[in-house]
């Protein structure tokens, strides 16, 4: 599992990742990679009650000293994560943020209305963009997010995280987005989803306007994934899902171009490329 970057490997070949030994530190008996690409989920370790902190957060930090951290797709050349152990001074450590390279991607066939839609649909996908933002705020102890993850559904990868994406109308004109927040994957209408890792069900709706039937799974201390253009939800708000259970069908509802399951991930508010988590998974 990518994600885990505790034991040290020289590289990913399903994502071109190149990362070094981790630092293990006796004296502070904290574990983390030294080098970590964009996008990626770290998990480290650590005493249980040592104080992490990073990017601003105080990490929270499991029973058996597990915490995670998001490395966002634009994350600078380094980073640093502070550790306290328990009556010691905080220690810094810097891990070297390997950039990557994120093409253009030109979609067509995608429905006009929803790529600049009328002020009043504007402010429902504000609207509906907010609850689904206050759903990846939770903080919960469970750590969910420790296991290796599975694919949800297997097919082609039709979309890759972080690339730029140009929405081409009808009439040619091209229409610049934010960068891609997850990767699609291309599979049939009804194809069964499974939760990639255990999780609660913390948002579900069948018709957000742009993404359709839409589905959050919490995996614990922030990490969270997303299923998105769902035709079928077969999970409620509140639910408890083990890895491997079906949790909805692809479809191409809200604003896509054919049928394919878009699984997003997020570390709180920070966008997380779900293909790392799948570590040599990864190619099979």
């Amino acid at each position: 599992m990518t994600a885990l970057l505790l034991s040290g490997c020289a590289s990913n070949p399903g994502t071109g990742a190149v990362i070094t030994p981790p630092t293990t530190h006796a004296r502070t008996t904290y574990v983390l990679p030294d080098e970590v690409q964009q996008g990626a989920l770290v998990i480290g370790h650590t005493h249980p009650d040592a104080r992490v902190e990073y990017a601003g957060r105080v990490v929270r930090v499991a029973p058996d000293g597990t915490f995670a951290i998001g490395v966002a797709r634009d994350a600078p050349a380094s980073i640093v994560v502070a550790i306290t152990p328990p009556s010691s001074a905080p220690i810094e450590h810097r891990i070297t943020v390997t950039p990557r390279d994120f093409p253009v991607e030109r979609i067509t066939g995608v429905p006009p209305q929803t790529v600049s839609p009328p002020p009043e649909i504007a402010a429902r996908i504000e609207r509906e963009q907010a609850a689904v933002a206050a759903a990846r705020t939770r903080d919960d102890a469970r750590s969910d997010f420790a296991q290796a993850f599975i694919w949800p559904v297997r097919g082609r990868i039709s979309g890759r995280f972080g690339n730029r994406r140009v929405y081409v109308l009808k009439d040619g004109t091209d229409v610049p987005q934010a960068p891609h927040s997850g990767m699609d994957i291309a599979a049939p209408t009804g194809t069964p989803v499974l939760a990639p890792a255990a999780g609660i069900v913390t948002f579900a709706a069948t018709d957000l306007y742009l993404t359709g039937g839409t589905l959050l799974l919490d995996h614990g201390h922030g990490v969270s994934s997303n299923f998105l253009h769902l035709s079928r939800i077969d999970v409620h708000v509140g639910d408890r899902v083990a890895q491997g259970q079906v949790i909805g069908a692809v479809g191409a509802t809200g604003r896509a171009s054919g049928p394919h399951l878009h699984w997003g991930m997020n570390w709180f508010e920070v966008r997380i490329d779900p293909l790392l988590v799948l570590g040599d998974d990864a190619t099979r």
